[in-house]
C-alpha cells in the first residue's frame, strides 16, 4: 500500500486519491501541540545597594590531566562583584555546598538572599531547610535562562579564561592548593 502511495505521489495523482490511501494507512493521526508551562515574567535583575544583600552561586566543570572531572563551586557578592569563594572537588553534593556557605558566612557575614540556578544541589530539600533556618532567601532563576544570573556567569567566564584554561591539574589537591591557579583567581 505504501508502495502504491509513493507511485501516486510521483505520478502527480489527484490529491483526494492520495489522501484516501493516506487515511487507510492511518497516517492521518492528529499530532497534539505540546502544552507550554505558563511562567510569570521574571523581575529585572536588581542591583544590590550594599554588601551582603545578594550573593550568586554557580558550578563550573573542568577536567584533570587523567580525564577525571572536577567541579568548582563559585560564590560572588552581587554588590561589588567580588569573588567570595571558589571550592574545588570531584563532586559537590548539597551538604558540601552548605558547609562552604557556612564557612563563608563565618568570615563575611550572612547575605539576605542567594541567587542560583535550578541544579540538583540547589533545589535539594537539605539546602532549602538550611536556608530557611538561616533566614536566607533562595532566589531561583528560570530554567535555561543563565542571563538572569549574570553576575556569577561573568565571574565564571573570568575564572575559566584566566585560571582553568591556562593550567593543567594533576590532582584535585593541586587545584585546591592556595598557591595554585584556581584559588589565586580570588
Amino acid at each position: 500500500m505504501i508502495k502504491r502511495l509513493k507511485e501516486l505521489e510521483s505520478e502527480n495523482a489527484q490529491f483526494k486519491r492520495i489522501y484516501r490511501i493516506y487515511r487507510e494507512l492511518e497516517l492521518n493521526l492528529r499530532i497534539k501541540p505540546r502544552r507550554r508551562i505558563k511562567r510569570d515574567k521574571p523581575e529585572a535583575l536588581s542591583v544590590p545597594s550594599k554588601i551582603n544583600q545578594t550573593w550568586s552561586m554557580d558550578f563550573m566543570s573542568d577536567s584533570l590531566i587523567d580525564g577525571r572531572s572536577i567541579r568548582t563551586f563559585n560564590v560572588v557578592d552581587d554588590y561589588n562583584r567580588e569573588g567570595l569563594n571558589i571550592d574545588v572537588d570531584l563532586s559537590m553534593p548539597a551538604r558540601r555546598v552548605i558547609q562552604s556557605l557556612e564557612r563563608l558566612i563565618e568570615w563575611r557575614g550572612k547575605p539576605k538572599s542567594i541567587r542560583c540556578d535550578n541544579g540538583p544541589e540547589y533545589i535539594s530539600q537539605q539546602l532549602r531547610d538550611w536556608a530557611q533556618t538561616s533566614d536566607i532567601e533562595l532566589k531561583y532563576i528560570q530554567p535555561g535562562k543563565p542571563t538572569q544570573n549574570t553576575y556569577i556567569e561573568r565571574f565564571n567566564r573570568t575564572v575559566r579564561q584566566e585560571c582553568l584554561d591556562l593550567h593543567l591539574f594533576d590532582s584535585v589537591e593541586q587545584a585546591q592548593n592556595p598557591n595554585h591557579a584556581v584559588v589565586m583567581c580570588l
